[in-house]
C-alpha cells in the first residue's frame, strides 16, 4: 500500500510540475524553462540531503550520472519528436515507453506478478494513453522519424526509474542530487545552443511540448518543464516574447521545486519494499503524471476534459486500487 501511495503522490506532484512548466513555456523557450527548473530543483534536494541524509558512494554517483544523462537525453528527444509530429500520437507513445521499459526489465529479471497485478498494470497502461491523448489541430504529419524519436525519448525517461531503482538504499538523496546536477548541465548547454542558433526565435522553438517528460527536468522522474496532455499548446509559434515577470518566475520555481519533490516520492517508493514487483508498479504509476496536469488545467485554465481523458482517469484510479490489493 505505501508503495502505491508514494507512486501516486509522485505522479500527481509531477503533473503539477508539468502544469507549471507548461504555463512558463508560454512565455519562454521550453528547453530554457526545463534547464532553469532543473537548477532551481537543486535547492530542495540539497535541503533534503541535509535533513534525510545520503551517501555519495561510487554506486550512488554512478547511478545518479546514469539518471541525469538518461533524463536529459530523454527530454531533448521528446522536444525533437513533438516538433516534427502530432502531439496526440507522439505524447502518449512516449508515456507508454516510459512505463513499459522498466516493466520489461523487471519481467526479464524474473519478477512474477499476481494475476490481479498484471491486469492492473495493463489497465494503468491504457489509462496513460487515454489521459495523455489530446486533440492535435496543428495538422502535423506522423513520420517514422517522429515515432522512433518519441520511443527513444520514452526509453530515456524510463531509464531514470531504472537508475533510481539501481541506486543503493543508503544513497538516499545523494543519487537525486547527482542526477539533477548532470541534467542541469546537459539541459543548460542545450538551452545555450538554442539561444545562439535562434536568438530571435519564437517562445516555442521546440514545438508544443506534451506528454512526460519530465522530467520534468529531473524527473523520474521526468524532466521538469515538460508539459503534459492537459495544457493545450503551451505556446503558439510566433508569439511575442515577454520579459520575465513575476508569474513566469513563480511558475518556473514552482516547477523545479515540485519536480524535485516528485523525485523524492518516486525514489522513496522504489526502495519502500523488497518485493520485486515494486519496480513495475512504480514505473506505471509514475507514468500517470498527466492526471495532475489535466486536472489542474481544468481547475485553473477552465479547460474541459475530453470523454477519453475522463475515462483514462477513472481507469487509472481503478488500476491503483488493483495494484494496492495485489
Amino acid at each position: 500500500m505505501i508503495t502505491v501511495l508514494l507512486g501516486l503522490a509522485g505522479a500527481v506532484v509531477y503533473g503539477a510540475a508539468d502544469f507549471l512548466g507548461g504555463l512558463a513555456s508560454r512565455r519562454a523557450r521550453p528547453v530554457s524553462v526545463t534547464a532553469v527548473a532543473a537548477v532551481v530543483g537543486l535547492a530542495p534536494l540539497l535541503v533534503g540531503l541535509v535533513l534525510l541524509g545520503g551517501r555519495f558512494g561510487a554506486e550512488a554517483v554512478r547511478w545518479g550520472v546514469v539518471a541525469g544523462v538518461s533524463g536529459g537525453v530523454g527530454v531533448l528527444l521528446l522536444y525533437a519528436a513533438l516538433a516534427t509530429g502530432p502531439m496526440s500520437v507522439l505524447s502518449p507513445l512516449t508515456a507508454v515507453f516510459t512505463a513499459v521499459v522498466p516493466v520489461a526489465v523487471a519481467l526479464l529479471r524474473g519478477t512474477v506478478l499476481t494475476p490481479l497485478g498484471m491486469v492492473a498494470l495493463v489497465v494503468a497502461g491504457v489509462a496513460v494513453v487515454l489521459v495523455a491523448a489530446v486533440p492535435d489541430s496543428g495538422g502535423a504529419r506522423l513520420t517514422v522519424r517522429g515515432v522512433v524519436t518519441a520511443a527513444a525519448a520514452g526509453c530515456g525517461l524510463g531509464g531514470i526509474v531504472l537508475a533510481y531503482d539501481g541506486a543503493p538504499p543508503d544513497a538516499g538523496v545523494a543519487t537525486l542530487v547527482v542526477a539533477r546536477v548532470v541534467q542541469a548541465v546537459l539541459l543548460g548547454a542545450a538551452a545555450l545552443v538554442v539561444v545562439r542558433l535562434r536568438p530571435g526565435g519564437a517562445a516555442h522553438d521546440a514545438g508544443s511540448v506534451a506528454g512526460r517528460p519530465g522530467v520534468a527536468a529531473g524527473g523520474a522522474v521526468r524532466p521538469a518543464g515538460t508539459s503534459s496532455g492537459g495544457v493545450n499548446d503551451p505556446a503558439a509559434v510566433g508569439a511575442p516574447r515577454a520579459r520575465p515577470g513575476r508569474a513566469l518566475v513563480l511558475a518556473v520555481v514552482g516547477c523545479g521545486v515540485l519536480d524535485a519533490l516528485a523525485n523524492l516520492f518516486i525514489q522513496a517508493g522504489l526502495h519502500s519494499s523488497d518485493d520485486p514487483s515494486t519496480l513495475p508498479v512504480m514505473s506505471v504509476l509514475n507514468a500517470l503524471y498527466p492526471i495532475g496536469t489535466v486536472v489542474l488545467a481544468g481547475v485553473v485554465l477552465r479547460e474541459r476534459l475530453t470523454a477519453v481523458q475522463t475515462t483514462g482517469i477513472v481507469l487509472a484510479f481503478g488500476a491503483a486500487v488493483g495494484l494496492a490489493l495485489s
